[in-house]
């Protein structure tokens, strides 16, 4: 057993976990504005441990020709006109956000950004269509591959939304700050750190045999293969 195991890189195969939360004006991210998107990155202790480390936090211009579904502003309360927000266009937000990621990797050695999220199928398609809509060719993250911290809060800690999963594990939560995703990212930060903290020291990491193989990173990684 080497010390590679307990950096990041070898902690996750090389891939460099970022967690994600998107605030949006729908469900489809093809059509339906982005108007919020915040980005934890993380990193390791001395003592192997995963812990929080740069926020990047930006409000997002609605895209040219975006539809904006009234029922999902409601729900967010996002004026998303509101020149008090102090929006940026998504161009600008992804390219500051990919530019931290960039430094990230290369500081922690991983060959690929990989995002966390709660219910991430949802925040990695918006990331990824606003990234395409911008004509960002510099995409860090990987085309599919997460980690979904409502499957793993499910499989830890018996509970799959994200309010109750802190709750779970003893994270404070205040629903009155939910649904922004500077607040819903730091939470969704405290979770995963949680849980893979736990896991290493209910001995789960590293396992009883780890190949030097496997703290690779994925820099050359096929598309096809997560």
């Amino acid at each position: 057993m080497t010390d590679a195991v307990h950096t990041l890189k070898g902690r996750f195969r090389g891939f460099y976990p970022v967690v994600i939360d998107v605030e949006t004006a729908g469900f489809n991210a093809k059509t339906d504005a982005l108007l919020e998107i915040a980005a934890y990155t993380l990193k390791m202790d001395e003592q192997g441990w995963l812990v929080p480390d740069q926020i990047f936090h930006f409000h997002v211009e609605p895209f040219e020709g975006a539809n904006l579904e009234k029922a999902a502003l409601e729900f967010t309360g996002i004026d998303p006109y509101n020149p008090l927000r102090g929006a940026v266009s998504e161009k600008e937000a992804l390219t500051e956000i990919f530019k931290g990621i960039r430094k990230g990797m290369k500081e922690q050695d991983c060959g690929r950004a990989i995002i966390v999220a709660h219910n991430a199928t949802f925040d990695h398609g918006f990331v990824m269509a606003a990234a395409e809509r911008a004509g960002l060719k510099r995409n860090p993250f990987h085309p599919f591959a997460t980690f979904d911290t409502a499957a793993l809060s499910g499989l830890a800690l018996g509970q799959t939304v994200l309010a109750k999963a802190c709750q779970a594990a003893r994270i404070p939560f205040d629903n009155k700050e939910a649904h922004s995703a500077l607040y819903d990212t730091e939470r969704t930060t405290d979770l995963f750190c949680h849980i893979v903290n736990r896991w290493k020291s209910m001995g789960g990491w590293p396992p009883a045999q780890v190949d030097e193989e496997t703290t690779d990173a994925p820099a050359n990684d096929d598309a096809q293969e997560a």
